[in-house]
């Protein structure tokens, strides 16, 4: 028998959350050569569940939507690892979520989940080097002050780049 983990899905609204759940759950049946075009999606209110199907484990994603920020705290008891998705191509948005991903990170109830951070729409012509957002992110101060093991993966949900990736995270992370 497989135990069942959650994870949980967050980041800013519009930031290709539920794209990427549907594209993970796609590959976790099928494979990758079977990723097609994107699917349609539309802002998510609420949550969405996906359960992924790995090698080693079950994993339930719970997708929170965007909007429902303030409420997050209450779903993070019982959540084994994290990933939060960041849009690195709308640039107004990076400082905000890294509000977001630090209220997260000194949340007591995750202080060893492992965490993965998302840069997102790789694939927009006008997005930042990974260096540059890096940096605006501040991500070499926000790994150095946080309880939690955190890995971060370039992406882009639309085209499929770094998906595998993102599963083979899933299937490493361990309950602590």
């Amino acid at each position: 028998m497989t135990r069942n983990e959650t994870c949980l899905l967050l980041g800013a609204t519009g930031v290709g959350k539920t794209l990427l759940l549907k594209r993970l759950q796609k590959i976790s049946l099928h494979g990758l050569g079977e990723l097609g075009s994107p699917p349609s999606t539309l802002p998510t209110v609420g949550t969405n569940l996906t359960d992924l199907t790995l090698k080693k484990k079950k994993v339930t994603v719970r997708e929170l939507g965007g909007c429902m920020g303030p409420i997050w705290p209450s779903y993070f008891k019982d959540c084994a690892s994290v990933i939060f998705m960041v849009d690195s191509a709308n640039i107004a948005q990076v400082s905000s979520s890294c509000i977001q991903l630090l209220s997260v990170l000194s949340a007591e109830p995750l202080c060893s989940a492992s965490v993965l951070i998302l840069f997102n729409k790789r694939d927009v012509p006008c997005t930042m080097s990974l260096i540059e957002i890096k940096s605006l992110f501040r991500m070499d101060d926000i790994i150095a002050s946080a309880t939690q093991s955190i890995t971060t993966l370039e992406l882009s949900a639309r085209s499929g780049q770094g998906l595998q990736e993102v599963l083979s995270w899933l299937e490493s992370t361990t309950v602590k």
